[in-house]
This record gives C-alpha cells, structure tokens and sequence, in this order.
C-alpha cells in the first residue's frame, strides 16, 4: 500500500472536520471537540490537524481561540459582496440565507462637509441627512454603515421608519431607486469604538467601504463609508478577458 503525502493526511484531515460538522449537526458558535480527540477519530497526528485547521480557518469554516474558553468553533458563514452586481447590504444578506437587520445609532440632519458636497454634487453648507446603523446577519453584527442623502431631495427621510431597507425606502416613498455605485475599498483596523459596536476585538481587521451611489439617472443620492467584520465579509469579483 502507497504510504500517504503530507499533503494527503492534510486534505483528509480537513475532509474529516467538515464531515464531522456536518454529521455533528454543528451550528455557528459551537464549540467542536479537543484537537487530541479530533485526531485520533481522524486517525492524524495533532500536528497535521493544525495544519488543516490552520486551513479551515483561511477559508471561513472554524474560528480558533486562544486561553481559557478557547478551543475550535464553528464559524458563522461569511456574506459575499458580488462587485459584478449592485444591490443594498440587506440583499447580499437575504442571498446567503441569513437574516438582514438594522439597528439604527442616530439620525441627523448635518451640513455636508466638502468631501460629501463633491460626491453629492450639491453646495458646500447644504444639508444633509446622516443615518448611522449597525447592520445585522443573523442577529449579530456585520457592519458598521455611515449613509448621508442630500436632505433638499429626500424631505422628511429623517422621520420615516429606519430600521429596513434604506434603498427600498427611497424607491417607494420617493421615487429614486440606487442603480448603481463606485466603491473604493480598504483593510483597516477596528478602533475602540467600532470594536464595541460590532462586537469584535480593537484591532480587528475590517473592511472599509466608501460609496457614492447613483440613481437611473446618474445623479448621486447617497454618500456612505461603511466598515465591514473582515471575518463575516468576503469580496467576489468577476472578470472576462480583454479582446
């Protein structure tokens, strides 16, 4: 019998815990059991399971956690953000079969700073109303979400209901549908704040998102700055050959 590769007791360690996952009936949070336990049953040295663990673990399957109350766990599934198709938060969240929900932290009506007045297109000084929420997948959060409208194009936005589908508010009540973005993209690393809100750790990576969306027309309507659980959030993109 050929004596099996490195690599081969590493794949099949990995083949073993997700398989002992799935019969398990494992959910998000749960703890698995001790790496000694999980390598005799996957009859594995304790060092080629790391390695698989180490491998579950890139790929979003299990979160390890160090000191007491640490161990193996499983982790909760990450929301993809498809950069080849446009669509609200909540979408993206319903499409991975979670439940998309919003807390709301505040509602203001501010005056736009340059950065804001350039992307909206509107006079330094307008107003703009600023809505700060926490994103929710599943009941946990996901995102930390900074949205400013122009207030002169969404009268009384303020006062409506906060707490769903911004985008689909603006369609129904107003007649502007988000039909497209620019996003520009990049890892930072959660501060003591953010920490708190999203219930993560200070330093946590996270993903930072700034918006400018537009409407059919290609008039700007919203300008946002978002920041994303780097553990619960992937991006996918799609892309064809030149010709």
């Amino acid at each position: 019998m050929t004596d099996e590769t490195d690599d081969s007791r590493r794949s099949r360690a990995w083949e073993g815990v997700v398989e002992a996952i799935r019969q398990g009936g494992y959910l998000p949070g749960d703890r698995l059991p001790p790496e000694r336990e999980l390598a005799d049953r996957l009859n594995v040295s304790r060092a080629t399971l790391r390695l698989a663990l180490h491998d579950l673990e890139r790929g979003g399957v299990v979160v390890r956690r160090p000191g007491r109350g640490g161990g193996t766990f499983v982790a909760a599934p990450k929301v993809e953000r498809d950069l080849g198709s446009f669509a609200g938060l909540g979408e993206y969240i319903r499409r991975q079969g979670l439940v998309a929900g919003a807390r709301v932290l505040s509602v203001s009506l501010n005056v736009a700073e340059p950065a804001t007045a350039e992307a909206l297109r509107i006079e330094a000084g307008e107003a703009v109303i600023a809505i700060t929420r926490v994103r929710l997948a599943g009941g946990e959060p996901i995102a930390l979400e900074r949205s400013r409208f122009p207030a002169r194009r969404f009268p009384d936005l303020a006062e409506q209901a906060l707490g769903g589908s911004l985008y689909d508010l603006l369609r129904d009540k107003y007649g502007e549908t988000p039909e497209r973005a620019v996003e520009r993209m990049e890892p930072v690393a959660a501060d003591d704040e953010t920490a708190g809100l999203l219930d993560v750790a200070p330093g946590t990576p996270l993903l930072a998102v700034e918006r400018v969306a537009y409407n059919a027309a290609g008039e700007p309507i919203e300008h946002a700055h978002d920041l994303f659980r780097g553990d619960r959030t992937r991006v996918v993109v799609w892309t064809t050959p030149e010709h």
